[in-house]
């Protein structure tokens, strides 16, 4: 069966109810009027194999991916691009005309298109060359890899362990270094951007507890959580006269290539999307 005349596209998780992608695509959809859907599709990780084998024959034209099956996406999809291969991990399928699935990772471009949005297109250069980046997970890899393609000529990853921190610096050859977690006072002193991906400083978990007195005054620092939208790491960076950069935006840039895939428009990131997001975060 081929993919339906009315465009539908989905995210799938386990759990889903919590997802915000459908509010972001549902405004997109009626803000240009495509009489499209995007839904909500909670699949339990050991039916989701079968799922990704329906997909060609189900008439989505794809969907977004989250946790805990972005792994898996990467492993099962027929194939994948270059930058979603470096990653690890998948968080968008578009079914092509020929019925097979590409994986993709619009995470990495979104976090740099915030970055852009935030603080001009010339941030990589503002920044002299050099990011400190916090946490090695799964998002840390996204945006390593995006930071790398950016144009940074250094990138510092500080972790609790760190081999992982190590593994990650691979995503980055040349450019990447594993950084001790105590050394972070010297390294924040040289550098023009630091980005925390870590859970610290969400809701239900601990502080990030992180002196910014040596990063310059010309830094800019970055959370990508957004849950509270002002943790404390970005009041902080406020306080100093820093430029602060929320998560949210990560998550409403990322959603653009996959909009474009599936409905053939490519949709831009306004004022009003954020705060319909915004809204739905407070109330």
């Amino acid at each position: 069966m081929s993919a339906s005349p009315i465009p539908r596209a989905f995210v799938v998780g386990h759990p889903i109810a919590h997802s915000r992608s459908p509010l972001i695509h549902g405004y997109w959809l009626s803000q240009h009027g495509i009489p499209g859907s995007y839904e909500r599709l909670d699949v339990a990780p050991e039916a989701f194999p079968d799922f990704l084998r329906a997909l060609p024959e189900s008439g989505f034209r794809g969907g977004n991916v989250t946790i805990p099956h972005k792994e898996a996406a990467y492993a099962l999809v027929d194939t994948l691009t270059p930058r979603a291969q470096k990653i690890g991990a998948v968080n968008t399928l578009v079914v092509g005309p020929d019925g097979r699935v590409r994986g993709d990772n619009t995470d990495a471009p979104g976090f740099c298109a915030h970055l852009d949005h935030s603080l001009g297109a010339g941030w990589p250069r503002r920044a002299g060359g050099t990011a400190v980046v916090l946490g090695a997970g799964g998002a840390a890899r996204a945006i390593v890899v995006g930071l790398a393609e950016s144009g940074l000529s250094r990138i510092l990853i500080a972790n609790r362990t760190r081999a992982r921190a190590e593994t990650l610096a691979a995503l980055a050859p040349g450019i990447g270094a594993a950084l001790a977690w105590d050394d972070l006072p010297d390294a924040l002193a040289g550098a023009g951007l630091l980005v925390n991906t870590t859970s610290l400083g969400m809701k239900g978990q601990p502080p990030l507890d992180l002196d910014l007195t040596p990063l310059p005054e010309t830094a800019a620092v970055a959370d990508i959580v957004y849950a509270p939208l002002e943790t404390d790491l970005l009041a902080a960076a406020r306080r100093r006269g820093l430029a602060a950069v929320d998560g949210l935006g990560m998550l409403l840039h990322q959603a653009v290539p996959g909009f474009e895939a599936w409905f053939g428009l490519r949709p831009a990131v306004t004022p009003g999307l954020r705060d319909k997001i915004v809204a739905d975060l407070t109330g």
